[in-house]
């Protein structure tokens, strides 16, 4: 907060009106004050930049500077008029103008508000406050424009309504609904998976991606979904609101997608531009829902490796949920005993130090190359199975099977 107070008071004292901006006025409004605030100023982007050492001008032709002061960033943006929208994302023209016209350019009029730290005082052009008190998201001037202006404002329209609970307002919902199939390919999935991202970090994610739904807007997004009644939407999504805060959005995605095999699923993550990481997450989860519907066909060896896993204790706490709640907690004492018994096969796993050993094997006469990788794993596969501590033993069990070289 000092920081920024010390952006506006710089920009005061060379003549320039300068105020906090959209979202964090909402929220003070909303007693949820935060520390994440954007200035709107009169002052040019080369006046911001001459009057602060250390700027970054992440988008100088839409007015837009980056001033970082004790590793805090604070955008700063010079009141502006968007002339023209081509690709329903951003303007392609703007020119500087007044605080009341940078106002009316906003999506919604709870974001449309200023806010005078130095009088205290809020600034108002767009009856922002009045719609904050009716708990109502409205956009601001004529509905339909602000979606063709930049369509992303329909979700973010829904995030905000089930973040704070508030009602849209039936013109703005009119709009959404006529437009919701206008969201490609001006938005690309990576901003819409960043809304969802968004949305999922307050309660009310399922509220969300019900509206969404309702909105016609979750099947735009994945077409696989429009053959879909409201009531299974609603009952596919019965449970998300239960999983682990730490989960990651995709979870709650997927149960929109019971029907999906692993292969499905990582398209699906492809589709979405997920991360490695979050491939390989979706991955174990998918064998965790494999090794819990069929747990007595699993083996020692696979189980070790399961528990071993990086992810498995946020894994088997999303398939807890999965369990009717009066079986919950012996699901997850049974998972705990089990774990304990296979708990030195475990560490062993986890530090990459497998009883049987290559010079063991070189010993018999094995040599290196992918003969000896495979011996190497189903030794370790024969040790957790067969509970042997000793490598000779495990070297007689090899001997029995198909793998071990003949004579």
């Amino acid at each position: 907060m000092q920081e920024a107070l010390y952006i506006i008071k710089t920009l005061n004292s060379k003549g320039y009106i300068s105020y906090f901006a959209g979202g964090w006025v909402r929220d003070y409004l909303l007693d949820h004050p935060s520390e994440d605030i954007d200035i709107a100023s009169n002052a040019p982007p080369e006046v911001v930049e001459s009057l602060f050492p250390h700027t970054i001008p992440i988008g100088k032709a839409f007015g837009i500077i980056l001033v970082i002061i004790k590793n805090k960033q604070y955008e700063v943006a010079t009141f502006r008029h968007d002339i023209e929208y081509k690709d329903g994302r951003r303007p392609s023209k703007i020119e500087f103008s007044s605080p009341e016209i940078d106002s009316k350019r906003r999506d919604f009029t709870i974001n449309g508000m200023f806010y005078d730290p130095m009088s205290e005082e809020i600034i108002d052009y767009v009856n922002g406050r009045e719609d904050l008190n009716k708990k109502i998201i409205r956009c601001i001037g004529n509905a339909h424009t602000r979606f063709r202006e930049d369509r992303l404002r329909m979700i973010r329209a829904v995030r905000m309504s089930a973040r704070f609970n508030f009602e849209i307002e039936k013109e703005t919902k009119r709009a959404i609904t006529t437009h919701a199939e206008e969201l490609f390919p001006s938005v690309a999935i990576e901003r819409i998976w960043q809304e969802l991202t968004k949305m999922s970090q307050y309660q009310g994610f399922k509220k969300a991606l019900i509206m969404l739904f309702e909105f016609n807007l979750l099947q735009t997004i994945f077409p696989g979904l429009k053959n879909l009644s409201l009531d299974e939407v609603k009952d596919r999504l019965s449970i998300i609101d239960d999983f682990p805060h730490r989960s990651p959005v995709i979870v709650s995605i997927l149960e929109l997608f019971p029907e999906f095999g692993l292969e499905q699923k990582q398209d699906l993550c492809r589709y979405l531009k997920l991360s490695n990481r979050q491939v390989d997450f979706v991955t174990f989860l998918h064998n965790g829902i494999y090794y819990i519907k069929n747990e007595n066909k699993i083996d020692d060896h696979s189980w070790a490796y399961f528990y071993a896993n990086h992810f498995y204790e946020l894994v088997i706490d999303i398939l807890a949920i999965h369990v009717k709640a009066e079986k919950r907690k012996d699901f997850l004492l049974k998972h705990e005993k089990k774990q304990k018994v296979l708990q030195k096969y475990i560490d062993r796993i986890k530090n990459n130090d497998p009883l049987l050993k290559s010079d063991h094997l070189k010993l018999c006469n094995v040599k290196p190359g992918i003969l000896m990788g495979q011996l190497l794993k189903e030794g370790e596969k024969i040790s957790i199975n067969k509970k042997l501590t000793d490598p000779h033993k495990i070297i007689e069990e090899l001997k029995k099977t198909k793998l071990w070289p003949k004579k």
